[in-house]
């Protein structure tokens, strides 16, 4: 078996395998010996009959697509291996045939690989540097929003319905006198002030009070789902039957512990240390894309529909898993927007094709600058994930997998390029509010 490797068009190779007259012939004796059993010849019986009865009978050819197959699944990962360094693969190859006859047989591939990407420049240029700060006021919200979880519902009865209040209601909506499907409802419970129902509804239950009916008057939005109902107006009649306010807990001694502290400042410390965790992430993630982002205008690549495609792929997986954190199922979703899975994921190409040249960039920046993750920078890591779940670096490295130790050698290199490119450009400190 011999090869030849030849760039070809949008970042894709042309492997031409040619196989000696030997080499087809075995891979044919092959074929024919693992497929006999599917073809049958008056006279002999079912997978005794010879290989040039069959030949004569089907055809001359009747093995070779088997035989090529054969020939490909050996021969094709041994090239990948040999050609390692000369280029990577990113998908699957096109298959076709050159040649095929007695004397040889040429198989071509044509793989897409991995493109090497320009950059215009990477340092001096003016970057926005975000810093995300930690107020009093932050920490309050959050521990309201933690006071809200444990809030306990009580009923009602000396005043009107206002905001924050559940209210239990009938509903049966119509348009131009008639009802319409959606519109009805009974039992339902509504928090005032939360945005669930459309502009109008709940600003007009506000003031109402248990055992009290009315219409409320209200206009669909242009944007709604439904077509028919864009921009409608509508009128619901409204009954409430119960009234219930949250009450909160206070925030005391008892509270605190509930939460697991010992005491109202020390929870308010350890909102605060996570809040600022927070914070320093979000700073840190948004920097990041900024300086990705500016390198990235005068960046090229070629890159191929195959790598666009598994990045549209990874992001329709995520879509999924988030659908499936709220009880929607994909299908459901892809029904209802009236689109097919192929359709919905071009929603994601420009965003995948940001996000590939974006990894390519970083990929290219790491190697040119030759940046190296040492094995102190990795043991250090493993002894930090370790402490994290309360176990030994030593126990720990047992239980890792080989592509863990892989994932902290590249993130300790993503770290030190973003070092790197932090300190070589222009930042500039921003307020995020501005932006």
């Amino acid at each position: 078996m011999k090869y030849k490797v030849t760039p070809a068009e949008k970042s894709t190779v042309k492997i031409a395998i040619t196989f000696t007259p030997d080499e087809w012939a075995a891979a044919n004796d092959k074929a024919y010996l693992e497929n006999r059993k599917k073809y049958a010849v008056n006279g002999f019986r079912k997978g005794k009959v010879p290989k040039h009865v069959l030949e004569m009978h089907y055809g001359k050819g009747i093995f070779y697509e088997d035989a090529l197959n054969d020939l490909f699944a050996e021969h094709y990962p041994v090239i990948l291996e040999k050609e390692k360094d000369a280029f990577t693969p990113v998908g699957d190859p096109a298959l076709s045939v050159d040649d095929i006859s007695d004397s040889k047989v040429v198989l071509v591939a044509v793989t897409p690989v991995k493109p090497d990407v320009t950059i215009e420049k990477y340092t001096g240029i003016k970057i926005d540097k975000y810093e995300y700060t930690v107020t009093d006021a932050d920490v309050d919200k959050d521990i309201d929003a933690t006071r809200e979880r444990f809030a306990e519902s009580v009923e009602v009865t000396d005043r009107p319905a206002q905001n924050g209040d559940i209210v239990n209601i009938d509903f049966e909506g119509k348009m131009d006198g008639k009802a319409f499907d959606g519109g009805t409802a009974k039992g339902y419970d509504l928090t005032l002030g939360a945005g669930q129902f459309i502009g109008g509804f709940e600003e007009q239950v506000v003031g109402m009070n248990a055992g009290e009916t009315k219409d409320v008057n209200v206009t669909f939005p242009e944007d709604y789902q439904a077509a028919e109902l864009k921009g409608k107006p509508a009128v619901f009649t409204v009954t409430v039957h119960k009234i219930s306010a949250k009450v909160l807990p206070a925030l005391d001694e008892e509270f605190a512990k509930k939460v697991g502290s010992d005491s109202v400042e020390a929870y308010r410390a350890k909102v605060r240390e996570r809040l600022e965790k927070a914070a320093a992430s979000r700073s840190l993630n948004e920097t990041e894309n900024a300086i990705i982002t500016e390198i990235a205008k005068t960046a090229k690549a070629e890159i191929p529909d195959a790598m666009i495609e598994k990045q549209e792929e990874y992001s329709m997986q995520r879509m999924e898993y988030s659908l499936m954190y709220q009880g929607i199922k994909l299908d459901d979703y892809l029904k209802y927007v009236g689109q097919t899975r192929d359709e919905y994921k071009k929603h994601f190409e420009e965003e995948a094709r940001r996000t590939v040249l974006n990894q390519l960039i970083v990929e290219k920046l790491i190697k040119e600058l030759k940046i190296e993750a040492t094995e102190e920078e990795v043991a250090a890591k493993i002894a930090e994930q370790a402490a994290s779940v309360g176990k030994e670096a030593e126990e720990y490295k047992k239980t890792m997998d080989p592509r863990q130790t892989e994932y902290i050698e590249g993130d300790i290199k993503v770290t030190k390029l973003f070092d790197y490119l932090q300190a070589n450009n222009e930042m500039t400190l921003v307020k995020p509010e501005e932006k």
